[in-house]
């Protein structure tokens, strides 16, 4: 099985079948954004299917990227509903299912990495952390850690 870029739908009639209004005109279009409801705020590239909320911040490169990202897909399931996924007679690769999925880890581990960061950080510079503050260390390593060993 592979993905194939090529069969992505086209960037304008997408983000239409979506709901987004695409002005006419040029490259880049100033609409609304989906994600936080802002009027004029999200800019989408209309060859690229690149898109970013000037706002919320949400953003991503292409169309398959919108799509995960609206309705809460995985990569192979999102270019599976665009018909970028092409049955090849190759067995799937079989992954052992983890409790969240990848995006989510992430944001869980940019959440702990920064909280330890900063604690090192207040360490360095000779801030003594409180009991609190140390418990609250811990169960970010453990969730690192957790993260760590199920994405393996």
């Amino acid at each position: 099985m592979a993905f194939e870029r090529e069969r992505l739908p086209d960037p304008v009639s997408y983000f239409e079948s979506q709901g987004v209004p695409m002005p006419k005109g040029k490259v880049w279009v100033s609409t609304i954004c989906q994600f936080h409801g802002g009027r004029q705020t999200m800019r989408i590239h209309k060859v690229s299917g690149s898109w970013k909320c000037m706002s919320c911040m949400e953003g991503g490169g292409d169309v398959l990227a919108y799509h995960m990202k609206r309705n809460g897909l995985e990569f192979i399931e999102a270019a599976k509903a665009l018909g970028a996924w092409v049955e090849d007679g190759k067995p799937a690769i079989q992954r052992k299912p983890t409790s969240l999925p990848p995006i989510k880890a992430l944001q869980v581990l940019a959440v702990e990495s920064n909280l330890i960061a900063i604690a090192g950080h207040n360490v360095h510079n000779g801030v003594v952390l409180t009991e609190s503050d140390l418990r609250r260390v811990r169960v970010a390593a453990r969730r690192i850690d957790q993260i760590q060993k199920e994405f393996q």
